[in-house]
């Protein structure tokens, strides 16, 4: 067997295997039933967990034959996708069963408007996607009673329970819980204020246990993380293509720093009111931390360091002086991966030329798709203890 041949070997194994494992992790999302921990898990399950993988590996594997047959346009060498499962495991019990799936380019893209157009290729193909999953989502949403099913235990408080057990007084009186929350985005509430059956529309709450809707959401949070306009993301290589190395650097270096700011906004390991011992100890890890951050900025160690303790001070004075002020601590993570691995600029290209009137209207457009997708607080999780004896 040649190389070639293993190649789609392995390509076709990890496709089935990320089939799956996104199946395991819909059956234990949406309907509580894991593979791991659940004794009869059987194929019922495994066929109700398709609800989830099968639209959500629709849009990867649209977004992604999106560059693919973009990039075979341009006659720049690429792979086929890539998909890449994530098995369950018991130490990482909300995964979605995959971190997606990716093509390789084995040329080099020689001019922006090659990389303006593999970039923005897969996330408008995906969007596509993940709006008609939404929209077939909201109009066959189940009856409200619906969520009775997994939570028996709320059917006492009939329609109203959304009031009862979400506040904390329901919590104390309560066992132990892990409470979900799904966000939201534009496109999300549009569909919730003009398509859906309003007396339908699932809480926040409760979001899990629609596989469809979960699907979509995930799919336009996929969306927006690869258009952030950083780097070589696909919003990176947008933005590279309508604005130029330098103003590129200026678009991905502002947006970088304000979403580093904003997901530290609220960290509770700098929170102002705990003991002096423990918070010291945190802020030094937090600027160490923010330090690693910033070296995708390719400054001097001198302005690195500089730009950490600075952002640290502003963060913590604007939590002391306004507790309320919350980020998405979620989002740290990420800032952190891009700005220490996947670095923030942009390398220039051989050729470039400014774009056509066509695709700067459809660069504009990818960026307003961003926006629609963009979700502040993408998930919250909380666990509340149950109250001692």
């Amino acid at each position: 067997m040649n190389s070639e041949k293993k190649r789609i070997v392995l390509q076709v194994f990890l496709f089935v295997a990320t089939f799956v494992t996104t199946t395991f992790a819909g059956s234990e999302w949406s309907y509580g039933r894991s593979v791991l921990y659940t004794p009869d898990y059987g194929w019922s399950d495994f066929i109700s967990g398709m609800q989830f993988s099968v639209p959500l590996l629709l849009f990867l594997t649209v977004h992604e034959f999106g560059h693919y047959f973009t990039a075979l346009y341009h006659k720049v060498k690429t792979s086929l996708p890539y998909y890449i499962p994530v098995p369950p495991i018991p130490f990482l019990p909300f995964s979605i069963g995959t971190m997606g799936a990716v093509i390789r380019l084995r040329s080099r893209p020689v001019s922006n408007v090659q990389h303006f157009d593999i970039g923005m290729s897969g996330p408008l193909a995906g969007f596509v996607v993940a709006v008609a999953i939404i929209f077939y989502g909201f109009i066959t949403l189940p009856p409200p009673d619906y969520v009775f099913q997994f939570h028996p235990e709320y059917q006492q408080y009939g329609a109203d329970y959304a009031s009862v057990v979400y506040e904390p007084e329901y919590y104390q009186a309560h066992e132990s819980v892990v409470d979900i929350t799904i966000g939201t985005n534009l496109v999300f509430l549009f569909f919730e204020k003009f398509i859906a059956d309003p007396t339908r529309v699932p809480n926040p709450h409760e979001l899990m246990h629609y596989p469809v809707l979960l699907a979509g959401f995930i799919a336009l949070f996929v969306t927006c993380l690869n258009l952030l306009p950083i780097g070589q993301l696909d919003g990176g290589h947008v933005v590279y293509g309508m604005f130029g190395y330098k103003r590129h650097r200026v678009v991905a270096t502002i947006f970088f720093v304000a979403l580093l700011f904003y997901s530290g906004l609220g960290n509770p390991y700098t929170n102002p009111l705990l003991p002096t011992n423990e918070l010291l100890i945190n802020i030094l890890l937090y600027i160490v931390f923010l330090y690693f951050a910033f070296t995708g900025l390719k400054l001097s160690k001198r302005d690195t360091a500089m730009y950490a303790v600075l952002m640290f001070a502003v963060q913590f004075f604007l939590m002391y002086f306004f507790p309320t002020v919350e980020g998405y601590t979620g989002w740290l993570l990420f800032a952190f991966i891009v700005g220490r691995f996947l670095g923030i600029q942009h390398p220039a290209s051989p050729i470039e030329v400014p774009l056509d009137s066509r695709r700067i209207i459809v660069g504009w457009i990818t960026l307003i798709v961003f926006l629609l997708c963009f979700s502040p607080a993408p998930i919250a999780l909380e666990i509340h203890m149950a109250p001692a004896p």
